[in-house]
């Protein structure tokens, strides 16, 4: 038996606190360079992610300390701790980034817009998302219905409950 939201019990009976959940935020491409530095391409707007002293972690557990940065050709190049040579770069090639999520109010987070329901400002339910799709203009909410509702048009949020939109008349084709 677990203790509440957010903590598990330990082998002694005491209730810790769980390790927060890991959201992919980029994936190693390939090495850079014979020094082990590597190219990274983010999965989210959150640059800060590759930052030197970020921890990332990879799909089998390992963490890995950003050393430095720096853009190039819309991605990183990136110096990891550990990661010294170009063998190591290469063994690194396609391994999955992860970090927990940043808490920031004001940012709307994939994983708590999916299965979200989705109303209009006057309550009526226009579907569930199942998706947010990239989209140069703003990216779009996917719902179950088949509506897509760009983000700019949410004007409140309960992360995994509910989001309100406000989306201009004939938008959307829905009774």
């Amino acid at each position: 038996m677990g203790g509440p939201a957010g903590t598990r019990a330990d082998g002694h009976g005491d209730v810790v606190p769980s390790p927060a959940p890991l959201l992919e935020v980029g994936r190693i491409v390939k090495p850079h360079g014979l020094r082990g530095d590597v190219i990274v391409t983010l999965s989210t707007n959150r640059e800060e992610r590759v930052a030197a002293g970020s921890v990332l972690t990879t799909d089998d557990g390992r963490e890995l300390h950003v050393l430095r940065s720096s853009r190039h050709q819309g991605r990183f190049i990136v110096t990891f701790e550990g990661i010294d040579d170009i063998d190591d770069a290469e063994g690194a090639r396609g391994v999955r980034l992860s970090a927990p999520a940043i808490h920031d109010p004001e940012a709307l987070w994939v994983h708590e817009l999916i299965g979200a329901r989705v109303e209009d400002t006057g309550g009526r339910v226009l579907g569930t998302v199942e998706g947010v799709e990239a989209n140069p203009a703003s990216d779009l909410l996917v719902l179950d219905s088949g509506a897509l509702i760009p983000l700019r048009f949410v004007v409140a949020n309960e992360p995994g409950v509910r989001v309100t939109v406000e989306v201009p008349d004939g938008l959307l084709d829905l009774p």
